[in-house]
Formats: structure tokens, C-alpha cells, sequence
């Protein structure tokens, strides 16, 4: 029985605080707090009444979907991927 409680404990955790989720992400926890004021960053829940957690797979799912949608690392959305458009002449009509 203790063995089993000690591999439950070598085991990385699937849930995060909002300083451990900050630090995962290498950002501050006040940034994790105004993204979860405006409904923006990572999917969050409140554990209990009060304490606000993050799942370790949704941490790195949002990552993976802010690496898609950013230009420089998806080179479908990257402005330098497609060929350059060409402004038209326009003819004058001198009266």
C-alpha cells in the first residue's frame, strides 16, 4: 500500500496552480489572471470554492494551438509563403 502511494507521488501532477501553471508557461501569475478575467489563455476551473487550477493537458493543447495560429511557426498563415501581390496599373485618361 505505501508503494503504491509512493509512485502516485513520482508521478508528474495533471493538475496545476496558477504559480506552477505561470511558471510551466514561463509567464507571470498576474498575466494568467488578467487572461482569465477577459476569458482569454488557457482553459482554467476552480477546485473547491476558491482555488483556480489548470490541467496539465490543456496547458500544453493551448500552447500547441497559439504555435498553429502564429505566423512564424505555421508557414501556411506566413505572409512570406505566397507570392506577392502585384498593384495594377492604371491607365490615365487625360482629357
Amino acid at each position: 500500500m505505501a508503494d503504491s502511494n509512493l509512485l502516485a507521488l513520482d508521478r508528474a501532477p495533471s493538475f496545476l496552480t496558477v504559480a506552477q501553471a505561470a511558471a510551466y508557461l514561463g509567464i507571470s501569475p498576474n498575466t494568467l489572471y488578467v487572461w482569465r478575467h477577459r476569458r482569454e489563455g488557457p482553459p482554467s476551473f476552480t477546485m473547491g470554492s476558491r482555488r483556480v487550477m489548470y490541467r496539465v493537458a490543456a496547458l500544453d493543447e493551448w500552447i500547441e494551438q497559439q504555435e498553429r495560429a502564429d505566423s512564424r511557426s505555421n508557414l501556411a498563415l506566413s505572409p512570406f509563403s505566397c507570392q506577392p501581390q502585384r498593384k495594377e496599373r492604371r491607365s490615365r485618361n487625360v482629357g
